[in-house]
């Protein structure tokens, strides 16, 4: 796992795309802070929007460095989640451009999964997750589900967990307004 996780830093900070086992299935993911990396991960996905993309943070200490006004109920959300809980945030802020929806929100999930919380960690950046298919297929549930075309496409792949095959919960998705009003979209 230490040996993938410095080469996936390595790509990342070179501005590299990377295939990896993200907290609720594999992924293709970037620095979430540049606009170039998620441009090329919209390329590879067939995609021109971030419908699909969540950030994944480590730290919700971090989380008001990307997010103007965090509402008081988001620390507690964090705190009592125990399954992968994404919060959409009104007003991102120091996240590339092309992350954030035409209402200026972003979507983020702390992970609690080994590899990316030291992914994370190691690269002291946020990293964009989305899921390893061509926009409009159905999602890959495990490693080998990924079409060669993306595999082609990606800078790094990592081989931690390519032989995992436990299936993983979804996530729930809350979207938080200004003034704490909270919709919840998927349980």
């Amino acid at each position: 796992m230490q040996n993938d996780i410095k080469k996936a830093v390595e790509v990342l900070k070179k501005g590299g795309v990377i295939l990896y086992p993200a907290d609720t299935s594999w992924s293709i993911g970037c620095d979430a802070t540049s606009v170039e990396a998620v441009e090329r991960i919209y390329r590879i996905m067939k995609q021109e929007d971030p419908k699909n993309s969540v950030v994944l943070m480590e730290n919700p200490a971090l989380l008001e460095r990307y997010v103007n006004e965090v509402p008081e109920i988001a620390w507690e959300l964090v705190e009592i989640s125990t399954t992968p809980l994404t919060i959409i945030f009104p007003d991102a802020k120091n996240m590339a451009p092309n992350l954030l929806t035409e209402d200026g929100s972003i979507a983020i999930r702390f992970t609690k999964e080994e590899f990316t919380m030291q992914l994370l960690q190691r690269f002291r950046r946020p990293i964009v997750s989305a899921p390893a298919n061509v926009s409009g297929e159905k999602s890959p549930e495990f490693f080998d589900d990924i079409s060669e075309e993306i595999k082609s496409q990606v800078d790094y792949i990592v081989e931690y967990r390519q032989n995992d095959t436990t299936s993983a919960r979804p996530p729930g998705i809350i979207k938080l307004w200004p003034g704490g009003r909270i919709d919840i979209i998927r349980k």
